[in-house]
């Protein structure tokens, strides 16, 4: 009997401790200008609600080529304002779930400080050897950049200069590692609390290009907890991390 009643109790104790009643993990493809602050958020994240995110980083068209594959993709944090649009058509993704929730920035940026002016006249003084940009096909900063060029009458005498990372975190790495004296990236991965983390930068004017609107939505068939996470991105704790970070709330 003694045996029997111990053997009762294991198996209550482990139906307490077993996996339905942990949380579980969310899959969340990112956006490459977002690796900063969703990495902060991720903790916040699952501080609240004890789901862990794990987070696939990319460009926004690489990203929208592996959900559209089949990818386990929980939700996608974009850089534009078609992507998402895109899956909802596609029928991948559901209808109503897409939260614009950040607005990005371009900068020129050096590593170096004082290379850049306040003006951006660097980049018609045509003395550097290299300017990155992220692919215009795959990353909307990428586009923006090409644009912002188009827009300052720039693109042809700068072309043979341009040097293209898949994405914006590889554009950044281009500058970063001196393989390129200039960049054209997101603020967010040169700006935190109000200031520059290091060289110099003359933030583009959002006129000359499109805008950067991140969104955020559900795939078809995946987590319902992800609405949550995408409605979490909406509050105060994100959105003061996304501010940190130099975005606004469009």
């Amino acid at each position: 009997m003694t045996s029997f009643l111990t053997a009762v109790f294991s198996v209550a104790l482990l139906f307490a401790t077993c996996p339905a009643h942990a949380a579980q993990n969310l899959h969340v493809a990112v956006a490459a200008s977002l690796a900063a602050p969703m990495q902060r958020i991720a903790v916040l994240y699952e501080q609240k609600t004890g789901e862990k995110l794990i987070l696939s980083l990319g460009s926004t068209g690489r990203l929208f080529a592996q959900a559209s594959n089949g990818a386990p993709f929980d939700a996608l944090l974009t850089a534009d304002n078609t992507t998402a649009a895109k899956l909802i058509d596609a029928k991948l993704a559901k209808m109503g779930s897409t939260k614009a929730f950040a607005q990005g920035r371009l900068v020129l940026w050096s590593k170096q400080a004082g290379a850049v002016d306040d003006q951006g006249a660097v980049l018609k003084a045509n003395r550097y050897k290299r300017l990155a940009v992220a692919d215009p096909k795959l990353a909307p900063y990428g586009a923006a950049a090409l644009a912002t060029l188009s827009a300052l009458g720039l693109r042809d005498l700068v072309a043979a200069k341009l040097v293209q990372g898949e994405s914006i975190a590889q554009a950044y790495q281009f500058v970063a590692t001196g393989n390129a004296e200039l960049g054209l990236i997101a603020l967010s991965q040169v700006w935190f609390d109000g200031r520059l983390t290091e060289g110099s930068a003359w933030l583009v004017p959002e006129a000359l290009h499109p805008p950067l609107l991140h969104e955020a939505l559900v795939l078809n068939g995946k987590s319902q907890t992800a609405g949550r996470f995408v409605d979490f991105l909406l509050s105060e704790p994100a959105q003061l991390v996304l501010r940190q970070h130099g975005y606004t709330k469009p």
